[in-house]
């Protein structure tokens, strides 16, 4: 239990109203929220009216929906940066569902410190053991560039097999998945832009 001294220091960053004109601006709900975060819909809505302060892990988990960094809940507005450079050991990890063993898919993002971007890219690799991706939509659009490996892509029920140095672009607003193919782990670049998260 958080005394109150603790409690007034941490309403003046005023998180939860931060978390809910972040889910606002992009169109989501509390439960597309939670589903994409892990977190229940209650918890999320305590955490918005300021009745529950989100752990670190916690939080980080919101900030990656949004692609927001950590900095942008404790400090004040300050002018987007016009340049972003992300070194390979800075990628941020997204993180995997709770409880999930086998993810089928490990995002990285590369582009993190850029607040207000329009576009999201990622480095993104399909293990071995991951199964296929639940079918989900995002937005308007996204393109993939294959590193290597061989995925398969399923766009509204019509499917693409890429290998390495293939592309793909698509709209993201249809529901869409990813499969590895063989035995090798498949790795690419992922591109799609900012806007609301449907499902």
């Amino acid at each position: 239990m958080l005394s109150d001294t603790l409690s007034n220091e941490l309403q003046r960053y005023a998180i939860g109203p931060r978390i809910k004109a972040l889910r606002l601006r992009k169109k989501l709900g509390l439960v597309q929220l939670a589903q994409h975060t892990g977190l229940s819909p209650a918890m999320l809505s305590k955490i918005e009216r300021g009745q529950m302060f989100p752990t670190l892990p916690t939080l980080l988990r919101i900030a990656m929906v949004f692609g927001v960094g950590l900095d942008h809940f404790f400090s004040a507005e300050k002018e987007e940066p016009l340049i972003a450079i992300v070194r390979k050991e800075q990628r941020l990890k997204l993180p995997s569902r709770p409880g999930e063993k086998h993810p089928p898919y490990l995002f990285e993002s590369l582009d993190y410190p850029a607040s207000g971007r329009r576009m999201e890219a990622f480095y993104a690799e399909f293990p071995v053991d991951g199964p296929p991706s639940e079918p989900h939509r995002h937005g308007s659009a996204e393109f993939i560039y294959v590193l290597s490996g061989r995925l398969t892509v399923k766009v509204d029920g019509k499917e693409a097999v890429l290998d390495g140095g293939d592309a793909i672009y698509f709209d993201s607003s249809v529901a869409h998945s990813y499969r590895r193919e063989g035995k090798e782990i498949a790795t690419a670049i992922v591109v799609t832009s900012s806007s609301a998260v449907v499902d």
